[in-house]
């Protein structure tokens, strides 16, 4: 026979088991589809190491932000840059900056999803980057101090940013590393 305490925890353990895979099911990272004129890849972001460039990020996602926005600066050996620019080149409008959100274990290595900025640290709006190799030098802190803030990575279609990070690009409108074809975000919407 078991003793009544003992049967309260083997109770409480089946319950806790039934609960955890729900528990952690809600504490996965959220996941952005991009749906573009190259392909599909998804982006992993991490709300709970960066929240305010995560929180950033996926408002604009919620917005439609970047849909019809293009990849307007590859450079194959560097990166990818999108979400700012129409396939015209007209730059959308954007809300306020955010302040600069770096983490030492969050590195510019190949696949990592980082905020584009200028040389003010706390500039960071709606567009960002893949990293398409290790690029150490964009890490915090650079020798200026700062660095660029990582706060995702793509976790499927990294052949698809491989097939960007590979067409050919010129000069458009005073930009330079634009694609000579147009690489469209036709749609990003948070994964189910």
């Amino acid at each position: 026979m078991i003793p009544a305490l003992t049967r309260r925890a083997a109770a409480g353990l089946v319950v806790l088991s039934t609960l955890l895979p729900a528990a952690s099911w809600a504490q996965q990272a959220p996941r952005v589809k991009f749906s573009t004129s190259a392909g599909d890849f998804v982006v992993e972001v991490y709300p709970d190491k960066v929240p305010k460039t995560a929180d950033n990020f996926l408002q604009y996602v919620r917005d439609g932000h970047y849909d019809g926005t293009i990849f307007h600066r590859v450079m194959d050996g560097f990166m990818i840059q999108g979400g700012g620019f129409t396939p015209d080149m007209q730059q959308k409008p954007t809300r306020a900056a955010i302040p600069l959100e770096t983490r030492p274990e969050l590195k510019n290595d190949r696949g990592m999803l980082a905020m584009a900025r200028t040389g003010n640290p706390n500039s960071a709006t709606a567009q960002f980057f893949i990293n398409v190799v290790d690029n150490k030098g964009l890490n915090a802190p650079m020798p200026d101090g700062y660095g660029y803030a990582v706060f995702g990575k793509v976790v499927s279609g990294m052949d698809v940013v491989d097939k960007i990070k590979g067409v050919a690009t010129g000069n458009r409108n005073g930009h330079q590393n634009v694609p000579a074809t147009p690489v469209v975000i036709k749609s990003a919407a948070i994964a189910k």
